[in-house]
């Protein structure tokens, strides 16, 4: 068993328990990657495929160095470093950043065309439909994103939906890469079937303060703030990797995530998207020409 042992690694700002029963380095199935029939029962078995070199890295880099040309003419980047070391001003705060890419040809046919849909294709061994919006971060030094599951962000179309998480860069543990909690697909069918049954967007229309949230989430969809307790409750191990360009990390709705704390003045550049099966229900909010997100369009009132 591999285990990582820098000290002080932290999510949201709790410090994680780095003992090997309780923090570790993501299985790699780099060595099944023409395998499909093993890659199914993995992507079952552990919740997760963590795919090493799967895409271009050149690529990668490529689009990597445009969103950083864009934020050195935001005002952004430390002018004493060179481009593609990515380092901010000590001023600058950076999260979600999905206007980096709007209109960025080169992301757009690295995600929906070509090797990953290629992969997707074969994995779920039919046509694949993806999410046309493409969550794009740029992650900024401070806390991580708490410990949660996509569903409630997506789940008004089928379960059988997957997360691919690319990052763009070499991304080591001190820049705030994610991180997935072992096994816990497995559980929190059950023991968070009430989180997972819950909408973001959705909002109730006969309280009094529910008319409030058309516009904002009464819930937040995070299901802790504390990775270490979380961990302790449902079992397993936090679990994690040095990321490079190229890399590709997949899993399913019902699996815990989050982010390691960005403890450097390196930007964190990475992108989720989302595949299924094209036969199944969609997220309307998530696919056309102009997704509606989690806007106005978006929400739903309910009778609560």
């Amino acid at each position: 068993m591999e285990t990582i042992t820098e000290a002080s690694i932290r999510c949201a700002g709790v410090e994680l328990d780095e003992r090997p029963e309780s923090f570790g380095r993501l299985r790699s199935s780099e060595d099944a990657v023409s395998d499909f029939g093993v890659l199914r029962d993995r992507l079952a078995g552990d919740g997760y495929l963590y795919m090493p070199g799967l895409l271009d890295a050149g690529v990668a880099r490529e689009i990597r160095l445009n969103v950083l040309c864009r934020l050195k003419a935001e005002g952004h980047l430390d002018s004493r470093y060179r481009l593609e070391e990515g380092v901010l001003r000590p001023d600058t705060e950076l999260f979600f950043r999905p206007d980096l890419v709007r209109d960025d040809p080169a992301l757009r046919a690295f995600l929906f065309r070509g090797r990953l849909t290629e992969f997707f294709a074969a994995l779920l061994e039919e046509a694949v439909l993806h999410f046309d919006f493409i969550w794009f971060r740029a992650m900024s030094r401070g806390k991580g994103t708490k410990p949660h599951c996509d569903f409630p962000y997506m789940g008004r179309g089928t379960f059988d939906l997957y997360t691919a998480w690319i990052p763009y860069g070499h991304v080591p543990l001190d820049v705030g890469g994610l991180m997935l909690l072992e096994g816990s697909h497995l559980k929190t069918p059950t023991i968070c079937k009430r989180y997972l049954a819950r909408d973001v967007d959705s909002y109730c229309t006969n309280k009094p303060w529910g008319q409030l949230k058309e516009d904002g989430w009464s819930f937040d969809g995070t299901l802790s703030s504390n990775a270490r307790t979380l961990r302790e409750k449902l079992g397993g191990r936090w679990l994690t990797a040095e990321y490079n360009p190229g890399d590709v990390l997949i899993f399913g709705m019902g699996m815990v995530h989050a982010s390691l704390d960005n403890r450097t003045r390196r930007i964190r550049l990475s992108s989720d998207t989302r595949y299924q099966r094209a036969s199944e229900p969609a997220d309307e909010r998530w696919v056309g020409p102009e997704p509606v997100g989690h806007g106005p369009g978006g929400k739903r009132g309910l009778i609560c």
